[in-house]
C-alpha cells in the first residue's frame, strides 16, 4: 500500500514514515503543501493530510483528490479543533479527522480500516487467502507469489471490495501515476482472474471492475 503523508512537522513526519514502513506500508513523505499537490494523482492509496503546512494548505489538496477519486481513503490531522474547520473537512470529503497531539497507533488502526486491512492475511474464501504484505497468493495451501501489479490490483479491487474500481484509478494505484492502455489493464486482470479460483472479479462494461464478497463468487 502506498501511502501520501503531508506533515511539516519534521520530528512527527519521520516517526509516522518509521511506523508505518515497519508495517510495510511505502511512505511518499511531504512538508511543502504544493509539493504534495503536485503529486496527489501517483497512485495512492490512502492520503494523510496535515492542515496547516506550508505553500497549500491540506484541505485545497483534498478538493483536488476529490476531483478526481471520490474513494480513496484522506485522514486529516491538525491541532485546529474549530467545529467550522473540522465540518469543512468532511464536507469536502475527508474520510476521518485526526486531532494533534495523538497516537501513532490510532493513526495506524484508522489508515487500516479505512482500507480495510486490519489484518495481514485477508480470505478471499476457505481455500484462498492474500497475504497483502509478502504479495502472496495461498490457493489450497499453495503459495504463488504475485507480480507488483497484480498485487496492487488485488489490494485495490479488495480495498473497495463490493464497489466498482474505475479504469482510472486502477491506472493511477496500480501503474503508480503512468499511462496505462483499457488493453493492459485488462490483460492484467485477467491473469490475475486465473490465479483466482473464483469468478470473483467482475466486469462494469466501460467503467472498470469489482471484487464481490465471495458468497456471491461462482467457482471457476
Amino acid at each position: 500500500m502506498r501511502i501520501l503523508l503531508l506533515e511539516d512537522n519534521e520530528r512527527l513526519n519521520k516517526t509516522i514514515i518509521k511506523r508505518l514502513e515497519s508495517k510495510g506500508f511505502v511512505v511518499d513523505s511531504f512538508m511543502d503543501g504544493q509539493e504534495a499537490f503536485d503529486s496527489v494523482d501517483n497512485g495512492y492509496t490512502c492520503y494523510v493530510l496535515d492542515i496547516n503546512v506550508p505553500s497549500l494548505d491540506g484541505i485545497e489538496i483534498l478538493k483536488r483528490i476529490r476531483e478526481f477519486n471520490e474513494d480513496t481513503p484522506v485522514i486529516i490531522i491538525s491541532s485546529n479543533i474549530e467545529l467550522d474547520i473540522i465540518r469543512n473537512s468532511y464536507n469536502y470529503g475527508c474520510s476521518d479527522y485526526l486531532k494533534k497531539p495523538f497516537f501513532i497507533d490510532e493513526l495506524e488502526i484508522k489508515i487500516e480500516k479505512l482500507c480495510h486491512f486490519d489484518k495481514d492475511v485477508i480470505e478471499i474464501s476457505p481455500t484462498c487467502k492474500f497475504f497483502f504484505k509478502d504479495s502472496i497468493l495461498e490457493v489450497n495451501g499453495i503459495a504463488d507469489h504475485l507480480s507488483r501489479k497484480e498485487r496492487l490490483l488485488l489490494n485495490t479491487l479488495l480495498a473497495q471490495r463490493g464497489k466498482v474500481v474505475s479504469f482510472d484509478a486502477i491506472q493511477a494505484i496500480v501503474w503508480e501515476g503512468n499511462f496505462a492502455s483499457i488493453d493492459s489493464i485488462r490483460s492484467l486482470v485477467r491473469r490475475l482472474r486465473k490465479k483466482i479460483p473464483l469468478d470473483c472479479i467482475e466486469t462494469a462494461v466501460d467503467v472498470g471492475y469489482l471484487f464481490r464478497h465471495f458468497n456471491n463468487c461462482n467457482k471457476l
